[in-house]
């Protein structure tokens, strides 16, 4: 199915963190609009601060897969410590926003080892100012986290957005 929303785990089998389930409506995603997410992750290992995530992002240009640049800390990035990044967003001793509250999500690091769910919950999507390359089209998206050289996690994520 061309552009539907899908993932996949690609790391190792052996992975400490798996994507057990995940589900994204609607599909094509709307900018600006609600998103609804549910998923569940399971850790077997604490991750600590530093974890680098790099990102790669392709977007499809006909039958071509076009990677994109990283921008703004947007695209195809290297994140030296999203441990870091998350003390920005939220500085530490603050409660986590909701929903995250509500079912024990942690937002800091280290994040314990176990099972993580988030039920269907709303996320609004406000109606950013995004660059015109990342607008309108398919998507597809591999997240790579690792600490101190070893792979913990590694997710592919493919889906169309539909901006307004």
């Amino acid at each position: 199915q061309v552009g539907g929303f899908s993932w996949e785990n690609c790391g190792d089998k052996r992975n400490p963190v798996m994507l057990q389930s995940l589900s994204v409506a609607p599909d094509p995603i709307s900018i600006p609009g609600s998103l609804r997410v549910s998923a569940a992750v399971s850790s077997s290992k604490t991750m600590a601060s530093p974890l680098k995530a790099v990102v790669v992002v392709e977007k499809a240009l006909g039958d071509l897969w076009i990677q994109l640049p990283c921008i703004d800390q947007l695209g195809s990035c290297t994140y030296n410590d999203i441990c870091t990044i998350l003390d920005n967003l939220i500085p530490p001793g603050t409660t986590c926003p909701e929903p995250l509250l509500t079912y024990g999500i942690p937002c800091h690091c280290p994040f314990k080892a176990g099972s993580y769910s988030l039920p269907a919950s709303d996320f609004d999507l406000p109606d950013v100012e995004l660059p015109t390359w990342m607008t309108n089209g398919n998507y597809r998206v591999q997240a790579v986290v690792s600490s101190g050289g070893e792979e913990l996690a590694c997710v592919k994520l493919a889906f169309s957005l539909q901006s307004q």
